[in-house]
Order: C-alpha cells, then structure tokens, then sequence
C-alpha cells in the first residue's frame, strides 16, 4: 500500500509536464507522422523571397538632375574702362561721403531767388569774377588756397549794387561751400577795417587799432579794429543804424573792406560781410541790410 508521501513524488504529480509531447511541425524530417506546413518565418533560408539590397548612402543633393547650360555671353557693350597697373578697370563709383558732401550748386534756392529778383548768375569762372579772389584772400577768414568762389549773384538790392558768392573749399574730390560772402562797392577809398562780434577769434589783424564806441553794450559784443582811430572810424561806430541792426542780429556775421582795383567798375573798394555758411535767399537779404546800413555810415563820413 502507497502512502501520501508517495502520492507526492515527483513522477506522480499531474502538473509536472511528464505528459508533453513535441509538436508535430517541429519534428524532424523523417519523423514519424505528416509535416504541418511552415510558417514563412520559419522557412529555410533556401525557400524565403529574396532580400533587397539596402542603397548606398549619397550625401544630399548627388542624384540631383544636372545643371543647366550656362547662359550665353552678353552682346551688349560694356561700359567704358580706364586702363591701370594690371590691365582696364571700370569707372569708380562714388563713395557715400562723397556723394554727400559733393557741391549741389544751389540746394536751398538762392540762385532762384536772384534769377526771381533779375539778378544774374555765374559759376565764379566769369572774367568779372577775377577780382573775387583777392576779395576771399583778404577775407577774415583762414582762407587757403584751396578756396575758390562759387554760385555768384549778382544784382541790386534797394539802392546798392551788390554781389554775393559762397567760398568753396575744393580739394581733391571735395568741394563744400563753407563760406557766404556778400560785398558792396563803395565811391572812394576806403578805409582798411574790420568789424567783428567780440566772440570771434582775432586773426590776420597786424596794423589795426581798437576803436571803441563809448557804449558798453555795443563793445561788449562787436568789436571794431581800424587802421587808424579817426572821424571815419569814430562815425562809423558810432552810428545809431548800424548799432541798432548789430545789436538786434545774432552776432554771426564779420565785416571788412577791401581795396579796389579799377576792376569791374568797383575802383573805389569794396565793403563785405561773410557767414560761416552757405548761401540761402534769407542770408542775401539779412547782408544786403547791414551792408546798407554799412556803407551808408561811410559815405556820411568822407
């Protein structure tokens, strides 16, 4: 008789898989009994479908199509070239510094202002415009010889015949008006002068006195240097009109005379004042006023 620990051995118990039998379609070939057929995945390698080839990599853009013809030369002419160190080269264009500082000729309007008025207009190169030059040279200005007039107007404001130009500075490939220059003739010789705000610096002055007006207001901002302190001086500082424009102005524009030469009509001198500034139709007309003013002071004292 079996007891319950023989019940529990091993080749006794129903869940220990002694009953477990290969299945048929993975046994071997000769077995015994039929084959079940294989799934695809479990075929030989002999009777799987062959394999495709992964492509070679190509970097981006290998299969591309070829490129298209170049197009055919231009037919046009090309522009003119100047001859160099190594061969033609094009025409140099402008740079943006000389584009915007190269001389316009008129850009506020005061050359339309004067052709307006009937005034005439020339582009300093007239033989009219000789006597110009010297006028620049005496200037109160640290003119060099680089400085040149340009745009000039003439024609008559009032009772005075006048003339008014800017001073260009050309050099190189620059030229830029930096000057306003507008002048009167005056009958007989004038006196060598030069009427200044105080504020300005004092160049070029050997051979010139101070001459003082007695009003300190008046000395405190404009200053008169002469060749000699006489009546012509003394009436010339000492004129109510021409204080009273001064003294009402911003204190921006310098005076002088200069001597004259039998050109032009102007053998008698000429009376000037200049701004640090270009010509525009308002500047002419605040000239034009003090140089009447001016001029109507001297001929009250010869």
């Amino acid at each position: 008789m079996g007891s319950p620990r023989d019940r529990d051995g091993f080749e006794d118990r129903p869940d220990d898989g002694s009953g477990w039998r290969e299945p048929v379609h993975l046994g071997k070939d000769g077995a015994d009994g039929p084959q079940a057929d294989r799934p695809d995945a479990d075929r030989p390698d002999a009777d799987r479908p062959p394999r495709e080839e992964p492509a070679a990599w190509q970097p981006p853009g290998w299969d591309l199509p070829p490129a298209a013809p170049a197009p055919p030369p231009e037919t046009g002419e090309r522009p003119a070239t100047r001859p160099g160190l190594f061969g033609p080269r094009r025409p140099r264009t402008p740079g943006e510094v000389e584009r915007v500082f190269a001389y316009q000729g008129d850009p506020v309007g005061a050359q339309g202002w004067a052709v307006q008025h009937g005034w005439t207009v020339s582009d300093g190169s007239a033989p009219e415009d000789a006597r110009l030059a010297e006028l620049v040279r005496t200037a109160p200005v640290r003119a060099t010889k680089d400085h040149r007039p340009a745009g000039v107007m003439r024609g008559r404001y009032g009772s005075l015949e006048l003339v008014a130009f800017d001073v260009l500075y050309a050099s190189g490939r620059y030229a830029v008006p930096e000057y306003a220059v507008t002048a009167a003739p005056v009958l007989g010789t004038v006196l060598p002068l030069r009427l200044s705000p105080a504020r300005f610096w004092k160049h070029r002055t050997g051979g010139l006195v101070h001459v003082p007006s007695g009003d300190a207001e008046f000395d405190a901002r404009w200053v008169l240097l002469a060749a000699e302190d006489g009546p012509v001086a003394q009436r010339l500082v000492q004129d109510p009109a021409l204080r009273g424009l001064l003294l009402g102005s911003d204190d921006g524009d310098e005076f002088w005379t200069a001597a004259g030469t039998g050109e032009g009509g102007w053998g008698g001198g000429m009376v000037a004042a200049i701004r640090p500034d270009g010509h525009r139709p308002e500047l002419i007309e605040h000239h034009a006023r003090l140089l009447g003013a001016l001029v109507g002071a001297l001929s009250a004292a010869a």
